[in-house]
């Protein structure tokens, strides 16, 4: 395997999970700027006020988009073991 290869597959893995990070992280970032925002408005600082929803919307975008995700890491899976067995 040269260094081409190796990059190809670094990139490839890097992307797979940037696609199925993204979900998530995009939602919990949105979730939070409103709630830091609704805290702002009405000076309510509580904790938990942050922490709940961020989870809830966590497990929602899990049961959501749950199955994409891991089909696009099966096929990354799929992907790697077919090259490791031309090696």
């Amino acid at each position: 395997m040269d260094a081409d290869t190796a990059m190809r597959l670094l990139s490839e893995m890097l992307l797979t999970a940037l696609k199925v990070s993204a979900p998530i992280l995009i939602a919990t970032l949105a979730i939070g700027l409103a709630i830091s925002v609704l805290q702002v408005v009405t000076q309510v600082q509580e904790m938990t006020l942050t922490f709940v929803p961020k989870v809830i919307v966590v497990v929602l975008v899990c049961v959501v988009m749950g199955g994409w995700m891991m089909a696009v890491t099966v096929d990354l899976a799929k992907r790697l073991f077919e090259f490791a067995g031309t090696l």
